[in-house]
């Protein structure tokens, strides 16, 4: 077993990935607000420090959930990406912000973005679309390990 891995337990084995408090707030904005830029994400409301947003970008792209190109209109620039493993995230997302639309003070400007997903929407058309927006052309969807829906 990978000395990185506490157990195979499915949740801690996610939990490994993105169980602090910063890692999904970096997918959040790669899905939902357009930022593809490090400095972009350094602007989020939540005031993510420098070195933290260096090191999560490091695991995600370490662990192919985001990938990095350079921007060819600054050579000083990188645009990050998120993989298909990236995008399979985004019904996590929904389910969290479900729950916390639930039981959590949400500010009223987010009320209107999750009508149309509140009782657990079809996701399919939110998915396809971040491919069109992060997937280079011939990425192809990756195939889980993991048990199906099916």
């Amino acid at each position: 077993m990978d000395e990185k891995i506490r157990s195979g337990c499915p949740v801690s084995l996610g939990l490994d990935i993105f169980g602090d408090r910063w890692t999904l707030l970096i997918i959040r904005d790669l899905m939902f607000s357009g930022k593809r830029h490090y400095r972009e994400m350094l602007g989020s409301e939540e005031h993510i420090s420098t070195n933290i947003l260096a090191d999560r970008l490091k695991m995600l792209l370490d662990e192919g959930i985001v990938v990095k190109t350079e921007d060819p209109s600054h050579k000083q620039k990188a645009i990050y990406s998120l993989t298909e493993k990236g995008i399979d995230l985004l019904p996590i997302l929904m389910q969290i912000s479900s729950w916390s639309y639930k039981y959590r003070p949400v500010d009223e400007a987010y009320v209107d973005n999750a009508a149309p997903y509140e009782q657990g929407g079809d996701w399919d058309d939110l998915m396809t679309e971040l491919r069109k927006v992060h997937l280079r052309p011939g990425d192809a969807p990756t195939v889980s390990n993991g048990p199906s829906n099916t």
